[in-house]
């Protein structure tokens, strides 16, 4: 086999690889609501993503004010709809409260011929 013919192949599975690696799953939509007001604290928070999620790379936590995680789980993908993410809250005081969650991460390798 041509070095060209094997630089090619090579650099074809790279970008293969590459492609893969890369692909992340966005976040669709929430309740409550990015950006809500709510009257009482909800029974969960539940987030919607474009595809399904790796529940070993898949974390979330609620965050009060101060910075105290209030609620935080890395098991947290719903068994039945991988593209979602919940978290159950526990009864809150009024507040203001974010919502962070971490759903991907990836590595690849390559070889570089002798």
């Amino acid at each position: 086999m041509s070095s060209t013919l094997r630089a090619a192949l090579g650099l074809a599975a790279f970008l293969t690889l590459a492609s893969g690696a890369l692909a992340h799953a966005f976040p669709d939509h929430a309740s409550p609501a990015v950006g809500s007001t709510v009257r009482t604290a909800p029974a969960a928070v539940r987030i919607w993503f474009t595809q399904e999620l790796e529940p070993a790379f898949s974390t979330i936590k609620i965050v009060d004010a101060k910075g105290n995680v209030i609620a935080s789980s890395d098991k947290a993908v719903d068994a039945s709809d991988r593209t979602l993410l919940r978290l159950p809250v526990p009864p809150l005081p009024p507040g203001t409260y974010r919502v962070v969650c971490h759903v991907t991460e990836g590595d690849f390798t390559f070889n570089v011929a002798p």
